[in-house]
């Protein structure tokens, strides 16, 4: 039987050859090896969710030779051994310019309904049998106390050795959830080899567990991404102008790799040229996640924004006005992702807290750049831009106490987010870079309007680039010093790799960031300075109160949803799940209101016109049948 060289000149089957000690290709060299992929190692790893009783689960494969059965069975271990649950062709859809001579080679399953109350051995079965590959489906930990999740960023190119460092420490961690928030290939013209090397360094963890994956601009093969609903970005891959540089059927191969197994998009409608969308929402035990995508609608700053720098995205000069790249009319998220974090956010069904899990965070944080000798004033390709769109998505997720989850600017952070105000949004959470080549510094040049004290310098309140509002809590600048402590390698350009715990009793949200190269097993394991840090739910709606209504005390059930309304507009203020049987409402301005309270969707009590006032000591009883 002839078999299909693989790649052209470059191999893959070495990815399925190297070791972590022995076989380690160089940090900077694609591992090169055979050129044939035996049908017996045809299946490269698997990434699934459950979510609403369905399971979607895909099989990337290596390419398959002549004659080999296209054929692909997803089984589960039961009494009685192996059986199937779904059967698959192989995809053999054109990978699309500038792979156009390759094939997707994913293997797809959605099985309704699964059973999430239990975990289930599977095993997907390819090349005729030839080919096996097993994992386990976890149960939905709906009693767990505290759910934990594991969120990563940034896999350079610059090292594509395997990550033993970083799998063992996963694994001890044992995330209920992992989530890589996008640049997991960095190889712009080669997404498929890239991907087949993420699935080689991370498949012993993704292989047992949900994963989220979400690509970002170096997935799809850009410097930089504004989407613009999809046009065609004919300049150059930078994407300042907009939209994207590949070929539509590239840029969908690389989301159908990524992004298939997450739960179906909340509206499937394609954007133009074809591009398919996948913003949606997961629940993990008792927290919800909207899954969101922060680049694809977004407006690109050429033409729009005067260049006042090297690039039409980077601005370093320092008599810019902050007001004149404010534009209104510039989108960031876009109507459709505002709709659906608004009806989503409304909806505490089977939630005690909730998420949303971005490309990266909507702020400009990063002031030095590469080797500390580029300082840059405002980034366009931050999510601090546009400023009046980044506010919008504030007001959006802190209706429903948001917690936020990026990744993307190579520099882990933890900021509280103002619109009007400090702190009168969500907090925010970008995780390090798995390998960070490109270092960027948090150094404020400015005094901040309020010091926090604490274990780092450039604690407090500050002005970003682009005038937004953030409080810094915690930042993990690159720092040579740390080399030698983390095993004379990683620390140094503070890689590492975020864990959020969210605590269900109490509502409390824990943030840690570890460093590389640390053995967390170990007594003595140290985060990065100035981690961990734990708030509460309700501090991801920081604006202080103006009025107060009366407090609700609530019999017949415990841990009601609770949803505050404004009568004079008619526009939802705020919603929570609150822990026990007592809250007191905030509110920020005089009025009438109406309180929802009890459980969604037939369990809800309403009460209307109920008044706000500047120190209310009322009472608000509510039975709840």
């Amino acid at each position: 039987m002839r078999r299909q060289r693989v790649l052209g000149t470059i191999a893959i089957a070495c990815l399925l050859a190297a070791s972590p000690v022995r076989g380690q290709p160089s940090p900077r060299t694609w591992p090169i090896d055979l050129a044939n992929v035996p049908s017996r190692d045809a299946i490269a790893f698997c990434l699934y969710t459950t979510h609403a009783d369905v399971l979607k689960l895909t099989a990337q494969l290596y390419p398959l030779a002549d004659g080999v059965d296209r054929e692909v069975r997803l089984q589960v271990h039961t009494d009685d051994g192996w059986i199937d649950v779904a059967r698959t062709p192989v995809s053999e859809a054109p990978y699309g310019f500038p792979q156009q001579e390759l094939r997707r080679w994913t293997a797809h399953f959605r099985v309704q309904p699964w059973d999430t109350s239990r975990d289930q051995r599977y095993r997907v079965v390819a090349a005729g049998g030839a080919a096996e590959y097993e994992g386990r489906i976890r149960r939905d930990p709906v009693d767990k106390d505290e759910i934990v999740v594991a969120a990563f960023t940034g896999n350079s190119s610059q090292d594509r050795r395997l990550k033993p460092d970083l799998v063992a420490n996963i694994k001890a961690q044992d995330p209920d959830l992992l989530f890589f928030s996008g640049d997991q290939s960095y190889d712009h013209k080669l997404h498929y080899q890239a991907w087949l090397l993420f699935g080689r360094q991370f498949g012993d963890v993704v292989r047992d567990r949900p994963t989220i994956c979400i690509p970002d601009d170096h997935d799809i093969g850009q410097a930089n991404l504004w989407g613009e609903n999809g046009v065609a970005e004919s300049v150059s891959q930078n994407g300042a102008d907009g939209g994207y540089f590949w070929s539509p059927e590239y840029v969908n191969s690389v989301q159908d790799a990524q992004t298939w197994h997450l739960p179906d998009p909340y509206d499937p409608t394609p954007i133009q040229r074809g591009i398919g969308v996948f913003y949606t929402s997961l629940r993990v035990g008792r927290v919800g996640f909207a899954i969101i995508e922060d680049r694809k609608f977004k407006t690109g700053p050429a033409g729009l924004v005067p260049q006042m720098g090297p690039r039409p995205d980077h601005i370093t000069d320092p008599k810019y006005d902050r007001q004149r790249v404010d534009l209104p009319d510039a989108r960031l998220l876009g109507e459709r992702q505002h709709a659906f974090l608004r009806e989503w956010g409304a909806d505490w069904r089977g939630q005690h807290l909730k998420a949303v899990l971005s490309q990266t965070v909507f702020a400009n944080a990063a002031h030095l750049h590469g080797k500390y000798d580029y300082r840059l004033i405002a980034d366009l390709d931050s999510n601090g831009w546009p400023q009046s769109g980044r506010n919008r998505a504030l007001e959006e997720i802190r209706r429903f106490h948001g917690f936020m989850i990026g990744g993307d600017q190579h520099l882990a952070t933890v900021i509280h987010h103002g619109t009007n105000a400090f702190g009168d949004s969500g907090y925010s959470f970008c995780v390090p870079s798995i390998v960070n080549f490109y270092n960027r510094w948090w150094i404020p040049d400015e005094p901040p309007e309020r010091t926090i004290e604490g274990p780092l310098p450039h604690l407090g309140d500050f002005f970003d680039g682009f005038g937004n509002k953030v409080t810094m809590h915690a930042y993990a600048n690159p720092d040579e010093a740390r080399k030698n402590r983390y095993g004379g390698e990683w620390g140094g350009r503070a890689d590492g790799h975020g864990l959020v715990r969210f605590h269900i009793p109490t509502r409390k949200i824990t943030i840690e960031c570890w460093p590389r190269g640390v053995d967390v097993t170990r007594a003595d394991a140290e985060q990065y300075p100035g981690w961990p840090i734990t708030i509460d739910q309700t501090d991801n709606y920081g604006r202080q109160a103006t009025a107060w209504l009366p407090t609700v005390r609530v019999s017949g059930m415990s841990d009601p949803v609770i949803a505050v309304i404004d009568e004079t507009y008619g526009d939802l203020v705020y919603s929570l799940r609150i822990p026990g049987t007592e809250f007191r409402p905030k509110v920020f301005r005089d009025g009438s209101y109406t309180i929802q309270v009890g459980e969604q969707p037939d369990r809800m009590k309403t009460i209307r016109g109920v008044r706000a006032t500047i120190e209310n000591t009322e009472f608000l009883d509510v039975a709840i049948e």
